[in-house]
């Protein structure tokens, strides 16, 4: 019986060898499939992955971009508004800048013609009290010298007729 069972142990080995042989290499064929299919599936994956990231970045690049023009615009329409406003302003300003020198000069103006016709009739006024006290004077220094003279000369001759009145013979 021993040379039985060793006989039987090769054929054993090769029916199992022959029967796990095609069982083994079908689980190896199912394996490598399924890491090929999950190899495959992860690239699909990455690429429709990459692809939502490159479309999401050019429409995030795109939105940027088009919300910087319009700041742009904004800023430079605000710009130009300014400026208008600005050289409105500034227009405005020397107008009323000009008008209000043409109406202080106009003032001016009356204010000193007024000061000078006032001044050119004190002056008048001045000359003419002048010339009316000064003529005064000269007839009051007149009438007074006259009297002062015929006052002299009165009491020269009454001083004379009483010289005249001790000299002569009585």
């Amino acid at each position: 019986m021993k040379m039985k069972v060793w006989m039987a142990l090769p054929v054993m080995a090769s029916a199992l060898m022959l029967g796990a042989g095609p069982m083994s290499a079908a689980q190896d064929s199912t394996a490598k499939q399924d890491v090929k299919d999950a190899g495959k599936d992860t690239k699909d994956a990455a690429k429709k992955t990459g692809h939502a990231v490159a479309k999401g970045t050019k429409t995030a690049a795109s939105k940027t971009k088009e919300g910087t023009e319009k700041a742009a615009d904004k800023t430079k329409e605000g710009t130009e508004k300014a400026y208008d406003k600005t050289k409105s302003g500034t227009k405005t300003a020397a107008v009323k800048t000009k008008d209000a020198t043409k109406t202080g000069a106009e003032k001016t103006k009356e204010g000193t013609e007024k000061a000078y016709d006032k001044t050119k009739s004190g002056t008048k006024t001045a000359a003419e009290k002048t010339k009316e006290g000064t003529e005064k004077a000269a007839d009051k220094t007149k009438a007074g010298t006259k009297k002062v003279v015929h006052g002299a000369a009165k009491g020269t001759a009454k001083t004379a007729d009483k010289v005249e009145d001790k000299t002569a013979p009585n």
